[in-house]
């Protein structure tokens, strides 16, 4: 009652009142995809205000109606509402609390704390009176919307319509606009995740209020509960964060420090990644009785744009990127550079080698099936991905050789040259294995992959362009044409044969590491490439996934759509004549021991898929 007294004399007296506070918010960075739709947002908490016109009415009628009924009447509180709520308390016997209108909730969301005190409740009201002598009814009620947690991470009515209903704020319908207002009581109890049918009673409430106002009619409210209500449980958008986080820090490379909000157009195709997160979680879904605990995978195209990106089975478990961060063994994804070093030194897919026992220092390597096959030519033994004949024919074109391929065409990390790179040993990111795969997809030409266009402001004033340069030609005929033609039967009758879509002009490459630690898949078609990563975080073996199952089975999922979206491409065969020069004399990284084992330490047997 003091309050209540006190709050009235103040506004019956009109008195001097302390100014407002500054009103402030950290500017946002909304990244957004390929064709406009929101990825992400980092940065500030809170977005800009929402603008009101641009809502459907019964949206802010519906926080009204339960928040606020006299909302555009009183002059920042509401005596009435708060000699309600005393009454109501003292008969029940408890505390009083509620009552507080809009403008007292954007007073404390802006400028105090939740403590239930009589100061801070007196600072709410006079903060509350100076906020509306300060700013209109509607800058408040859109200060308001954009202020409040709506759960589940959520600040303003933005970001809760994207989350919960995977739309923006403009296209929320009724049933939809009286569920977000039906959280202000209590973001927890009545969240439409956790707490469904608490969810469904407060909105049956919030549109009985509704009805009660005048906002709409009874045939309105019967319509909006008799329409389905499709709520996300996870954010559509959450397997985008990967890409988002990689962006933010190349952003903050360019614009440290935003003083406005920015807009980053990407790379990305959202419907992809979704295809992408969608084939991931079946995948690990059907194999998870054989302890396939990761996915990784990243899709370019031949200019290096990143169209899809999956760091890991679950962001909101933890954020860590296995698509860019983790660098792992390549198994024999590796093959190709080693074959691809042979070729442009003269050697050709039919030419004869023979499987038979290797012994290297004290060192042998040993087939998948552990026998051998003898003699085969060249492109059987990458379609069989044969170790024996890998692993002699690096130590014949020289390692040293093969390290520099892999260098050229993309490989960033540390390549060691010890008898067992052949087979893979090097560890690399999903990242990198893509760029270098890419340019046997694309007639060539080196790729960087690369996921911001554009940096602008809100209002369309460009900060940041991507200048495409020319693209380097990395590998030449006939080699080129060599190499694919021995991915494509790795496809068709070979170890890759889980990937196969009928129709389609696809190359490609398994691997799989010692123990079963690792998996891979790495293929592409014309101009799009992805590779797919499988395998556990602690390094703890998997049971007997190999690249040509699990990884494959990815692959194939996703790329079934992706090929769908574009236009179908067959593998380009690049130049008529070879053109590059000898490669340039490379400075060996020295192999770090706490990576890579030594040749003697390596595993006799490094497992590999079997054909199909």
């Amino acid at each position: 009652m003091i309050v209540l007294a006190a709050a009235t004399s103040l506004t019956m007296a009109a008195p001097e009142l302390p100014p407002l506070p500054p009103i402030t918010r950290d500017p946002q960075v909304t990244y957004v995809d390929r064709s406009g739709a929101v990825l992400g947002v980092r940065g500030g908490r809170y977005a800009p205000p929402v603008d009101l016109a641009k809502l459907p009415a019964y949206v802010p009628a519906a926080f009204i109606a339960i928040e606020d009924r006299r909302f555009y009447t009183h002059t920042g509180f509401d005596p009435v509402g708060i000699g309600r709520a005393i009454l109501d308390g003292v008969s029940e016997g408890r505390p009083t609390q509620g009552a507080s209108t809009i403008t007292q909730q954007l007073a404390r969301n802006l400028f105090l704390s939740a403590d239930r005190t009589v100061e801070r409740k007196a600072k709410e009201l006079v903060w509350s009176i100076q906020l509306e002598r300060t700013y209109s009814k509607k800058q408040i009620l859109a200060l308001y919307l954009s202020r409040t947690y709506y759960g589940s991470g959520a600040y303003g009515l933005e970001a809760a319509s994207r989350r919960y209903f995977n739309k923006p704020a403009t296209r929320l319908s009724l049933r939809e606009a009286a569920t977000l207002a039906g959280l202000m009581k209590s973001p927890t109890n009545y969240n439409p995740i956790q707490q469904p049918e608490a969810s469904a009673r407060r909105a049956a409430l919030v549109l009985d209020a509704m009805v009660e106002t005048g906002a709409i009619t009874p045939a309105d409210r019967a319509k909006a509960m008799a329409a389905p209500l499709k709520v996300w449980n996870s954010a559509p958008t959450a397997p985008a964060q990967y890409f988002v986080d990689w962006l933010d820090a190349q952003r903050r490379q360019i614009m440290p420090q935003p003083k406005q909000d920015m807009v980053v157009e990407t790379t990305m195709d959202m419907a992809l990644e979704t295809a992408a997160a969608d084939s991931t979680r079946a995948v690990l879904a059907r194999y998870k009785s054989q302890s396939v605990g990761q996915a990784a995978l990243v899709a370019l195209d031949g200019q290096g744009r990143v169209r899809a990106m999956i760091g890991g089975a679950d962001y909101a478990a933890g954020p860590y990127n296995r698509a860019v961060t983790a660098r792992r063994q390549a198994g024999s994804a590796w093959k190709p550079f080693v074959y691809l070093t042979a070729l442009e030194a003269g050697r050709t897919p039919g030419m004869a080698v023979i499987d038979e026992p290797l012994t290297i220092g004290n060192w042998s390597p040993q087939n998948y099936a552990g026998g051998y096959l003898g003699q085969i030519t060249l492109e059987q033994a990458v379609a069989q991905s044969v170790n024996t004949v890998a692993v002699r024919t690096a130590d014949e074109v020289g390692r040293a050789n093969v390290a520099a391929t892999a260098r050229r065409l993309g490989i960033a990390s540390p390549v060691n040259t010890d008898p067992a790179m052949a087979l893979g040993t090097t560890l690399v990111s999903p990242l990198e294995m893509t760029q270098a795969y890419a340019a046997f997809s694309n007639g060539g030409l080196r790729v960087a992959a690369y996921g911001i266009e554009k940096i602008r402001t809100n209002g369309g004033q460009v900060i940041y362009q991507r200048k495409a340069g020319p693209q380097a030609r990395v590998i030449a005929n006939p080699a080129l044409s060599e190499m694919n033609q021995m991915l494509r039967t790795a496809v068709a009758s070979g170890t890759g044969g889980r990937a196969k879509i009928a129709g389609y002009d696809l190359a490609g490459k398994t691997g799989t590491t010692s123990d079963y630690k690792d998996a891979w898949f790495a293929g592409y078609s014309g101009g799009f490439t992805t590779v797919v990563w499988m395998g556990r975080d602690d390094g703890a073996s998997m049971g007997r996934i190999t690249g040509g199952s699990a990884p494959a089975e990815l692959w194939r999922g996703f790329m079934t759509v992706a090929l769908k979206r574009g236009p179908a491409q067959a593998i380009p065969a690049g130049p008529a004549a070879p053109v590059l020069a000898p490669p340039p004399v490379e400075v060996l990284v020295p192999v770090v021991e706490e990576h890579i084992e030594p040749a003697a330490q390596v595993p006799a047997e490094v497992p590999e898929d079997p054909p199909i």
